[in-house]
Formats: structure tokens, sequence, C-alpha cells
């Protein structure tokens, strides 16, 4: 099951729940100041699940207004993309000079490593989504022009995207870790074709890289399996070898070389979460679809930059 936070005012006495509030934005998104519009009596609630490394978060208010200072924004420890999506009431964010409104059926994307501000003026029910902003600037996506940009959600894959966040937070409490962790890597490569939309890139381009992202979510969903192949990744997408290479052409990977990382990204997590070593390293290499042993730990020095065991003993 996925973990979730539930902070709500009700459990606080009704003079202590404005602070109260102010303190859970500013801890729980990164460092923000809150602001209430001048009003002494506030209520609230934020329920927050992880989708693998993406964050969603339910939250429930009055009438408040948040801000991240440029001093804020610097000391912050760690980079997200945030998107706001409303159910109900209306959120503006402003950010680079820019200004963008969000209400039930669209969404706005906005970066917390900047400085920005979000007015919401009247009563709200927001869904909150956090991706790592390193991974989604992996992914291609040049990230300048399009923050504090209305994407929509009324059509197209930003409709595809807003569904899947909203139908993810609400289905979380039932997921394995696992699917958790897919429904999370689903929404990232969701997010960033609707950017690409919205940057206005050419249909071959946006094909090209929905190609792409199909084929990693095949391979998300067959990483385990040792004969996990080209070819059979081709059978199953119902397309040429050639066009799973053209996918991949011009970036930091090839197929092949992008499935050996995320088989090593599984087993070094596996291995930071297993420091005391309960399970066999040879166990986790096998159980991550490699069959080589030798071949396993050599690249895992080039990728770690140390053994497995060493990597598993720093951990300790």
């Amino acid at each position: 099951m996925a973990a979730s936070t539930l902070l709500t005012t009700d459990d606080v006495a009704p003079r202590d729940r404005a602070p109260a509030w102010c303190e859970w934005i500013h801890s729980h998104f990164g460092g923000l100041e809150s602001d209430l519009y001048g009003d002494t009596e506030f209520d609230g609630r934020m329920a927050a699940s992880h989708a693998g490394d993406v964050i969603l978060t339910k939250l429930e208010a009055n009438r408040h207004r948040v801000l991240r200072s440029p001093h804020l924004a610097r000391t912050s420890d760690t980079a997200y993309l945030k998107i706001v999506a409303p159910w109900q009431g209306e959120a503006c964010v402003e950010q680079q000079n820019r200004q963008a409104r969000a209400r039930n059926g669209g969404w706005v994307i906005y970066d917390t490593t900047g400085s920005y501000a979000i007015a919401n003026p009247q009563r709200v029910e927001h869904l909150i989504v956090m991706l790592p902003k390193e991974q989604m600037e992996e992914r291609g996506v040049r990230l300048g022009e399009l923050m504090a940009r209305h994407v929509g959600g009324a059509s197209g894959i930003s409709r595809v995207a807003l569904e899947t966040m909203r139908t993810t937070y609400q289905e979380l409490p039932h997921m394995s870790e696992e699917a958790a962790r897919g429904a999370g890597e689903l929404i990232m490569q969701l997010v960033r074709l609707s950017l690409l939309e919205l940057a206005g890139h050419e249909s071959g381009v946006t094909q090209r890289e929905a190609l792409k992202d199909r084929i990693r979510g095949y391979v998300a969903r067959h990483l385990r399996d040792p004969q996990l192949t080209i070819d059979g990744i081709a059978r199953a997408l119902n397309c040429s070898r050639r066009h799973l290479y053209n996918a991949f052409a011009g970036g930091d990977d090839t197929l092949a070389g992008y499935i050996q990382r995320q088989r090593l990204m599984a087993c070094v997590r596996e291995l930071r979460e297993d420091p005391q070593g309960t399970r066999p390293i040879t166990d986790i290499a096998l159980s991550w679809g490699f069959t080589n042993l030798s071949h396993f730990s050599r690249v895992f020095r080039d990728h770690a930059g140390m053994s497995p065991s060493e990597f598993r003993h720093r951990a300790v």
C-alpha cells in the first residue's frame, strides 16, 4: 500500500488553526510562506501519497495565498515541477513575470526552484502533483517558457494527464508499492507529452516521443524478465526494430543501455533499502533480469563507482 500523510485542522483548537496550517504548508511543500488574506478563522486539510518519486496531495482549505521567495527557492533541497489542478475554486499562479489561472478541468505547472506566488481567492479543493525536475529534464523537455502556463485538460493529451493524475490519487491506497511507482512513471510520461504539445512540437516529433514512452512503459512492466529483448519489444508494440532504435536516437541512452540502467537503478534501490543484507546480492540481481553475475558486478561498479557489496556496506 502506498504511504500517505493526513493533516487536518479538525484536530487543532480554533485559535491555533491558522498558524498550524502555515507551518504544515511550509514543511510539506519544502519552504512556503502563507497568507490567509487577514482571516482569523481557518480550516483546512491535506492528504498526501507517493507514487514512486511523484507526490500527490489533495488540499482542501479556506482562501489563502502562498509565496516562495527567491531566498526560499535558493535554500530548497529538492527540485520539483509542481502542478495545481483544481476540483473546486481557482488557483492563480505567478512565475517568471507570467500569470496563469486554473479552474476545474485545467491545470497549471510551475517550477519550485524559482520564486512564485499562488493565490486561492476562495475556498478550494486542489490536487497538487510534484514531479522530480531532474527526471523531467532528462526526458528532453525544455522547461523555461512552459512554466506558469495553463496546460488545459479539456481535450487531448493534457486531459488524459489530468484524469490519470486524479485517478491515481484516488486509487493509491489500494495499490502495491510497485504499482504505485509505475503509476508515477506514467504521470511523468503524460505530463511530458502535454508539455511537448504545449510547446508546439511538430506531430512527427510528438509521435516519436509517444513511441518512446510506450517503450519505457513496456520495459517498466517487464524489467524483471531476463528474456526481455529488442525483438520481443518490437513484437509486443507491433513495430520494427528500426522504429525502436529511432525512438532513442539522439539521446544519452540506446534502448539496450536504457534497459540496463533501469535494472541497475532498481538494484541500487533495493540495496539501499536493505543495508543489513537480509537478501543476498545475487538474488537481487537475478530478480531484476541480470543473468550473468560477473557482468552485473562490472556494470554496477561502472554505474555506482563501487562494487554492490561496498555500496551496501556504505548504506549501513
